[in-house]
């Protein structure tokens, strides 16, 4: 009986193998070659003709240019931007309230438009340029808009308010004097449960008058 016989009490003898490997050295070399992963290179996809690399199920490094400044963050290519902005960025001005693109609550700028944070993954931010309700206050001054919603009572319990800011902010930037088709339209993904839609009119009126 051999001393590295990986079963001594096999009653049939050792069969050597011509590779000159034997079997409790191939038991090594299987075990750890089941536990490294191999690394083939990006993996890709493709998509309309074109290749899109996929990325996953594992974390992996992501930069977001968050109110002018620059971000890295571990994440998951499933969380979503509201996500990392709240959980790893510790920017909690968008707010998570039905977390599925319905109340507007957590709405941001990208790019200048209005999108929901919790329909956007993270991952497909990158290279934008993100805006949330905290870039609006300059060494503690409010923005004129915040600065309208006080004035005129715009918000109750608060909730809503940071997501109604932003989709204000992109609407005046893309109507300085939003007709009421305009103001309609701008608002229509956002929803306030305490009903304070007289006194976000009246805050985006303001505003549109002082040409702000």
């Amino acid at each position: 009986m051999r001393d590295d016989d990986p079963f001594p009490n096999d009653p049939k003898p050792p069969v050597e193998n011509s590779s000159g490997v034997s079997r409790r050295e191939f038991l090594k070399i299987s075990t750890i070659a089941a536990a490294v992963p191999v690394v083939a290179g990006p993996r890709v996809a493709v998509a309309a003709g074109q290749e899109v690399p996929l990325y996953g199920p594992g974390k992996v490094l992501l930069e977001l240019t968050v109110n002018g400044k620059t971000y890295k963050a571990d994440l998951e290519p499933r969380v979503t931007l509201l996500d990392a902005l709240r959980d790893s960025l510790d920017i909690i001005g968008a707010k998570r309230v039905c977390d599925r693109g319905e109340c507007g609550a957590c709405t941001v700028l990208l790019d200048g438009k209005a999108v929901y944070a919790c329909s956007v993954l993270a991952i497909e931010a990158q290279g934008k340029k993100i805006a949330t309700v905290e870039s609006l206050t300059e060494e503690g001054r409010l923005h004129p808009l915040q600065r309208a919603f006080v004035d005129n009572d715009g918000s109750q319990c608060g909730f809503c308010t940071p997501g109604f800011v932003m989709a204000c902010k992109a609407l005046l930037d893309e109507h300085p004097n939003p007709s009421s088709d305009d103001l309609r339209r701008g608002l229509s993904g956002n929803f306030c449960r305490c009903g304070t839609y007289a006194g976000i009119r009246a805050a985006v009126a303001q505003v549109a008058q002082k040409g702000a």
